[in-house]
């Protein structure tokens, strides 16, 4: 949870905290709140904020903490806030299930609301929620292909050039101090990127996990990983597996 405490304190000066990345030759920041922004557009991206996960697993006779979605959408307000985008981009797996979005309590439809006024608001559909979105602003569609980029939920093998893509959750780790780290990370090779997921309570995949296999230029390949107020940028063969 420490995305959310450092989403809620005082928001760092200055971009030291971030880093620069290019995919397909679009310039891009990797924030450590786990969004990427392209300047060049305004176009802020996040992606598997699995809202109303809690509520799901609820409906199965599984408790989790019923927090989720209103701790995702405070991270979201900051980065939205840090940035002020023309454009948001939630890449697929929006909602933990079907019925997640025409469930949600009307108070976190107002955040979202707040959020998405004066914006261009675009829903990826996922594998868990592709049907779209239920009385909520913005658009729903599969894939959108936009200023040389091509945003999508799950990455492909055949189409991977200047794919900005989510669903496998991306994670890495290092050894420091004797310490090993493991953190949910942006992967580009600079061809595509994998987003890391945006929601609290969402796993994540080694990059050394063998679905990960294909889909990136190993030698080219750097993870920026989410620090709890910065993004350090490892290449991949500095990487644990």
């Amino acid at each position: 949870m420490h995305r959310l405490l450092h989403a809620t304190s005082a928001p760092a000066t200055g971009a030291f905290f971030q880093a620069r990345t290019m995919v397909n030759g679009i310039a891009g920041i990797c924030d450590p709140l786990g969004g990427l922004f392209l300047p060049d557009t305004r176009t802020l991206v996040v992606s598997d904020l699995h809202l109303e996960k809690g509520s799901a697993f609820a409906r199965r006779g599984m408790m989790l903490p019923p927090y989720d979605t209103l701790a995702t959408l405070r991270i979201l307000e900051a980065i939205i806030l840090r940035h002020d985008p023309a454009t948001v981009i939630s890449l697929g797996d929006n909602f933990h299930d079907r019925r997640g979005s025409a469930a949600m309590p009307d108070s976190f439809r107002q955040m979202i609301a707040v959020m998405a006024r004066g914006r261009d608001w675009i829903w990826i559909n996922g594998n868990h929620d592709p049907d779209g979105t239920s009385g909520l602003p913005g658009a729903s569609m599969d894939e959108l292909r936009h200023a040389g980029l091509v945003f999508r939920h799950e990455p492909s093998m055949v189409d991977g050039l200047g794919e900005i893509a989510g669903h496998l959750h991306p994670s890495a780790t290092v050894k420091r101090r004797e310490r090993f780290i493991r953190r949910a990370c942006f992967a580009t090779d600079g061809s595509r990127l994998l987003m890391p997921a945006f929601g609290v309570t969402t796993g994540g995949l080694d990059l050394r996990h063998r679905a990960m296999g294909g889909l990136f230029e190993r030698e080219r390949l750097v993870a920026h990983m989410l620090g709890r107020d910065r993004i350090y940028s490892v290449r991949f063969a500095n990487l644990l597996g």
